[in-house]
């Protein structure tokens, strides 16, 4: 073909796409359903939602309660369902009380993924998150090198949630194989970082005996630290869970020993452009249970990493989000 048919060739290409209908109409919209919205860490998913949405064209929203609150967030997805969205991600605080609710929107066509807190009973299409299980050997290990093996743990969690109990999982497996460390307590903070506070001021009030401070939560570990600089306790172990400000700070002037940080950002912003796969590309039955299925089209968890944050490198972390955030 002559330089001449080449050029005509692609400008009747061009001229097609720019005739072309759009990808996505106008009355496309995803939302992002979680519970305890105003935490920083639900702030940054939101980030990634509207970045995902902004780059799509599409429509997107962020729903739920502003306090832990299970049953909001359900009554949030069952008044989502009305309005007929395109598409659906939700961090299941309750997996047992969202199962039925899920999969009713699925019997309605309505895809559903998880993302950061999963519902692996409901027909929920995919999972988009951590692998928790690891963060929760992550987090062992830290305490075990601080505590040289010895020593006792409190672990601040709220156990209905199902990413905290594979957390859990993780740090008790892997103690396990250091009897000499042992968890004498576990505190449910009923997703009210007040509770970590006080209870973090009774325990040492009466002088528990106790070596290191676990947060599965991320609103935690700032409420530990905070107690024990105000009783001037030192020596003690503390590992977090996530980045928000006040546990990098935490970090950075030594008053906890790590964290485990975590990508919401990146769990909302993919599972947008999922959604928008599934939508514009779909599988032959949302019914089907696709993780028996060897030919499945889609995978049943998605991992977005975590990555441990202590002193050696929490200066890079802070310089790269101040670059990333200053960018948008």
């Amino acid at each position: 073909m002559s330089r001449t048919g080449l050029f005509s060739a692609a400008a009747f290409c061009l001229s097609l796409l720019s005739c072309a209908p759009p990808q996505h109409a106008v009355d496309e919209k995803y939302y992002l359903i979680s519970s305890n919205t105003t935490v920083p860490y639900w702030q940054e998913a939101r980030a990634g939602l509207s970045r995902a949405a902004a780059q799509l064209q599409v429509k997107a929203e962020m729903a739920g309660p502003d306090t832990y609150d299970p049953k909001a967030e359900r009554d949030e997805f069952l008044a989502t369902i009305k309005k007929k969205p395109t598409g659906i991600m939700v961090s299941a605080s309750d997996a047992s009380l969202l199962k039925p609710e899920i999969d009713a929107a699925i019997a309605q066509a309505i895809p559903v993924i998880t993302i950061d807190s999963d519902a692996a009973d409901s027909k929920r299409l995919v999972f988009v998150g951590t692998d928790n299980y690891k963060a929760g050997v992550m987090g062992a290990k830290v305490v075990i090198a601080k505590l040289q093996g010895k020593g006792s743990v409190v672990i601040y969690t709220m156990p209905e949630q199902a990413n905290l109990k594979d957390r859990l999982r993780g740090y008790t497996d892997t103690f396990a194989e250091h009897p000499q460390i042992k968890i004498v307590e576990l505190v449910d903070i009923k997703g009210d970082p007040r509770v970590a506070f006080d209870r973090t001021m009774e325990l040492t009030e009466k002088n528990a005996k106790l070596d290191a401070f676990v947060s599965l939560v991320s609103t935690a570990g700032p409420e530990i630290a905070a107690v024990l600089e105000r009783k001037k306790i030192t020596g003690k172990a503390i590992v977090a869970m996530d980045t928000d400000a006040h546990t990098l700070e935490g970090i950075r002037n030594g008053a906890i020993s790590a964290t485990i940080g975590q990508k919401p950002f990146t769990m909302a912003f993919l599972g947008v452009k999922v959604l928008d796969d599934l939508h514009h590309h779909p599988p032959k039955s949302l019914s089907i249970d696709w993780a028996q299925d060897s030919f499945s089209p889609l995978p049943a968890f998605i991992d977005t990493g975590a990555t441990l944050i202590d002193k050696s490198n929490v200066e890079a972390f802070i310089a790269a989000r101040k670059s990333e955030t200053s960018s948008q």
